[in-house]
């Protein structure tokens, strides 16, 4: 089920915009009722052309050096298929939560983008370094983006606005840019506190380096079955669940909000991202350490923050204001 529903929800992010408001239907005539199968081709051909002349990642220059990693990660996720064992799968599922909910969630966004929530240093260098695993690049090159994000949402300036194309927004701004580079200039400006930080500066010259250690000490203990899966095809899933974040939940979905901009929410980027898929929620309240304002809105990343909370290891943690004043009207009404 996982599977079909994240190539259904990957595909549509990959080849299609916004859809536009549909005309009333009309009826065909007699004579098209069966178009031929060369019209049809055609028409296919003529759709993927324009999709794929209007996308901006057809018109930048590959970053063949970004390009050549992300080749070798899907070809090393096909391998696993041929190496499955249920101790790999376990791992790969284990892998996945520390990597993308207590590295990418809880660590570079809730915690080091947009402090929504404070920790010891040991504990923010823990979930740093987990979010290393995911191959996204260092803290400051990752946080920096997506402050960059917030700041021009959909606008001039936005790293992967959708607006740019659906492939751009998913991908194509990392084939092409220098996104996992923590060197660029323009991106300094935007992480003041990280640059102060020697153990940020540090791992984000290094940020490979745990997953080559953690790469060695999966083939040591499980060969090529813990490699695979543990590593290669663990990190193309978490990879494509945080770009459909970038994409998808800026084209299709719901919104709870007004924010000025095209975010939304996703039940299914929330499943496959640990609660990140809340995106309209979080992008009108960006600080908030909750994405997932109603009860059903499944937020793994909220409950990790809760249980360092819990532990006296998180405090001053910043709570979804909209969710409460919504409490409070739905109170009055009644």
């Amino acid at each position: 089920m996982y599977i079909i529903a994240h190539s259904a929800l990957l595909a549509s992010t990959i080849f299609a915009r916004r859809p536009a408001k549909c005309l009333e239907p009309q009826p065909v005539p007699h004579w098209t009722a069966n178009p031929k199968p060369l019209v049809i081709e055609l028409g296919l051909y003529m759709s993927l052309r324009t999709l794929f002349q209007n996308d901006r990642t057809f018109h930048q220059p590959v970053n063949w050096g970004v390009t050549s990693v992300m080749i070798g990660l899907h070809l090393g996720a096909l391998g696993a298929l041929f190496f499955f064992t249920w101790q790999a799968l376990i791992l790969a599922l284990v892998m996945w939560w520390v990597a993308g909910s207590m590295g990418i969630g809880m660590g570079y966004h809730r915690l080091l983008t947009h402090r929504g929530y404070k920790t010891p240093k040991f504990v923010e260098y823990i979930l740093t370094t987990c979010g290393t695993l995911a191959i996204e690049g260092g803290s400051i090159s990752w946080v920096a983006t997506h402050r960059m994000h917030h700041q021009n949402t959909d606008k001039e300036g936005d790293p992967h606005s959708p607006r740019d194309g659906g492939i751009w927004s998913h991908m194509g701004w990392i084939l092409t840019g220098r996104a996992m580079h923590q060197d660029r200039s323009e991106l300094l400006p935007y992480v003041p506190d990280l640059r102060k930080d020697k153990f940020h500066l540090w791992i984000s010259k290094w940020h490979v380096v745990p997953s080559v250690i953690i790469a060695v000490v999966f083939y040591a203990i499980g060969g090529w079955p813990w490699l695979f899966w543990g590593v290669f095809l663990r990190t193309v899933v978490s990879l494509h669940a945080t770009w459909l974040v970038n994409s998808a939940t800026h084209m299709w979905g719901s919104q709870r909000y007004e924010t000025g901009d095209t975010s939304t929410n996703s039940f299914w980027v929330a499943i496959l991202t640990f609660g990140e898929g809340w995106h309209n929620n979080h992008h009108a309240e960006p600080q908030a350490a909750r994405h997932g304002h109603a009860w059903y809105e499944l937020d793994v990343n909220w409950y990790g923050i809760y249980a360092l909370k819990t532990l006296g290891l998180a405090w001053d943690i910043k709570r979804p204001r909209l969710q409460a004043e919504e409490t409070v009207a739905a109170s009055a009404a009644d």
